[in-house]
């Protein structure tokens, strides 16, 4: 069984056949989410975007999660539609994708389920601190949105999110094809459309949960 944080993305393409596209509707659709800010959620999300610019070079992964990540996500609440999805963190995944044995802690994932996730949609994973280079995070990713993907009832896309320090990247994967955004940098503006672009999640999960 080879673990989710063992894999890198050449492997994951040739081993399970998936190929990169540049140009995928599924992600711009995506990437394109818009959503309104009230004047309290800028001055904090404007506190935030000067802490990731001051730390990001320092913090590590844990510091990364607990300081930046989770408040960031407390603008976007995850928590608003239970008979649809519900947030987990830390939660194993293991999966048997074309006689691969695969496994894994997932960081953050959007999942049916009350106490034990089902049928995952979204995976906000591999939080890596700025200055680690010793890892493929997209591949880790990629490895473990297949494995979700073989999990649920239908062929629908997962999406998926990755962050290296102060950079984001957004993730799709429908079928043998998955995309990958640019970066976006949360220490600059950049982080109102990165919360735009989580928030634009859910109605697509919803989208998905009625089929």
């Amino acid at each position: 069984m080879k673990p989710f944080e063992k894999w890198q993305t050449q492997e994951v393409e040739t081993t399970f056949g998936v190929v990169q596209s540049y140009d995928f509707n599924l992600l711009n659709d995506w990437l394109a989410s818009q959503t309104d800010f009230t004047e309290a959620e800028k001055l904090h999300i404007e506190h935030l975007k000067k802490e990731v610019l001051h730390n990001a070079d320092f913090w590590n992964e844990d510091e990364l999660k607990m300081q930046f990540i989770a408040l960031l996500l407390g603008f976007v609440d995850y928590t608003d539609a239970p008979e649809y999805y519900k947030p987990f963190s830390q939660r194993t995944l293991a999966a048997e994708v074309k006689g691969q044995k695969l496994s894994g802690r997932i960081e953050y994932m959007l999942a049916r389920g009350k106490q034990i996730p089902s049928n995952p949609y979204f995976f906000l994973h591999e939080y890596k601190q700025e200055t680690r280079k010793n890892s493929d995070p997209k591949g880790q990713l990629l490895v473990s949105m297949l494995a979700a993907r073989s999990k649920n009832e239908r062929d629908a896309p997962i999406y998926g999110c990755y962050v290296v320090g102060r950079f984001w990247f957004f993730v799709v994967l429908s079928a043998n094809t998955y995309a990958v955004s640019t970066a976006y940098d949360s220490s600059k503006n950049d982080i109102y459309q990165i919360i735009s672009i989580l928030r634009g999640v859910k109605p697509l999960i919803k989208a998905i949960s009625r089929l």
